[in-house]
């Protein structure tokens, strides 16, 4: 019995010797494996961390004018522009029958920026989208013969900015915005600059149907586009800048020449002027 006894001890002992190995090798396999998703995580989360303040560094960079139409940027050390071209159309081309020219008289007032015709889109369904990164700088909504219009002004941190204007109904977060403007009024298109920091994306819709309705249907948009790096030929005649102003009009360039990818430049320009009376005259497209 007694010999029973001690060979059956002798067997539990290396049993549970190697029962306890086994344990020991799984826990640590186990650990192992915690430590290096651990690793993993930590990472990813490093580089997500990394990122993020990288797009913050480039959004916190803002622009702002002096007073006296020059602009600067504030904040911090605009990044460099892309090359060249650096937008994308806004719109579908398909549509577009003819173009407005920026740097024109265009019904008696003088217009820095252009844009485009769809003389044959009847219920003025235009879709209308974000041509380039950027943060919302400021807009208005007034009245054209009683119908509500919207603007608005939208900068890259890197130093361009582009306007879109007589847009008629808005995507609901450009409508929420428009929202909180002053009331509209006839003809009083001044801008409410937008303090919270609002970021749009290349391709983003901003408006399903543009231009005016009241006294027959007018369908077409604006599009301004401008570097306020620096300023633009025009404005070294001082007599220009005394007449038009520096903030837009010093500052506004020609975007059918090099803005835009080379099909839609081609389209672009192949189509006729949409002012009768100007037709292709700019100030800026030389």
């Amino acid at each position: 019995m007694r010999g029973r006894e001690n060979g059956f001890g002798l067997v539990g002992v290396v049993l549970i010797v190697t029962a306890l190995a086994g344990v020991c090798l799984a826990g640590w396999r186990v650990l192992g494996s915690k430590d290096t998703s651990k690793n993993n995580t930590s990472s990813a989360t490093q580089q997500a961390s990394s990122d993020n303040k990288a797009a913050k560094s480039n959004q916190s960079v803002m622009w702002s004018t002096d007073g006296s139409g020059n602009w600067r940027a504030m904040q911090g050390t605009p990044p460099t522009c892309p090359k060249q071209p650096m937008l994308k159309s806004p719109t579908s081309l398909s549509q577009v029958t003819s173009i407005l020219y920026p740097g024109q008289t265009r019904g008696g007032n003088y217009k820095p920026h252009g844009g485009f015709r769809f003389d044959n889109v009847t219920d003025n369904k235009v879709a209308v989208t974000a041509p380039m990164d950027a943060y919302i700088y400021r807009g208005a909504r007034y009245l054209v013969d009683g119908e509500v219009q919207y603007t608005f002004d939208f900068v890259n941190s890197c130093g361009i900015m582009y306007r879109l204007g007589h847009l008629l109904v808005l995507t609901p977060k450009y409508q929420a915005l428009a929202d909180a403007f002053p009331p509209a009024q006839e003809g009083d298109s001044r801008t409410t600059n937008i303090n919270s920091v609002v970021n749009v994306k290349t391709g983003e819709q901003i408006a399903t149907k543009v231009g005016v309705t009241v006294g027959g249907v007018n369908t077409f948009f604006d599009l301004g586009v401008y570097d306020l790096r620096s300023s633009n030929q025009a404005s070294k005649d001082t007599s220009y800048v005394q007449q038009r102003g520096l903030e837009l009009a010093g500052h506004a360039v020609c975007w059918l020449k090099g803005w835009l990818p080379n099909t839609d430049e081609a389209k672009i320009n192949s189509l006729p002027a949409g002012d009768p009376t100007s037709g292709k005259n700019s100030d800026y497209c030389n």
